[in-house]
């Protein structure tokens, strides 16, 4: 049992520690924030793209993806679409704005013809404006 007999001085004395607690609390959230933007930021759907040497473009803060998989089924962004459905999909996605680009993925294995028709569908849904996208033949993994 400690007791100080001594009360002449009064004044405070340096604390010599860091107090760590602010700094914990900083780390936490950012560990929040990177758990939560991690997922965010890849797309869900897997594609194997061919490559390009072609100059890339800049991307618009929200683009919309239409992805036709090996198996011909189509995904608007990460969801599964219909064909029957396309049209009235990318309605919904781009608010009615048929001036808007979609970004048509494919796989490699896809059939030439299949990729035409998907355009032409896009065409006759009165979507114009349409870019293919590929890998960086500098990036892409030989294979």
């Amino acid at each position: 049992m400690g007791v100080k007999l001594d009360h002449g001085d009064d004044s405070l004395g340096e604390i010599h520690e860091i107090n760590v607690t602010p700094f914990i609390d900083v780390i936490l959230v950012l560990l929040i924030i990177f758990m939560i933007a991690a997922p965010l930021a890849t797309v869900d759907v897997s594609v194997d793209l061919p490559s390009a040497n072609a100059e890339t473009t800049p991307r618009p803060d929200k683009p919309i993806f239409l992805t036709l998989k090996s198996d011909l089924s189509l995904a608007l962004n990460t969801n599964t679409v219909a064909r029957a459905g396309l049209t009235a999909a990318l309605d919904s996605a781009t608010a009615g704005d048929k001036q808007q680009r979609v970004f048509l993925r494919a796989d490699k294995t896809v059939p030439y013809g299949e990729l035409m028709n998907l355009m032409n569908e896009l065409r006759s849904g009165g979507y114009l404006h349409v870019a293919l996208v590929g890998l960086d033949a500098d990036t892409a993994v030989p294979r």
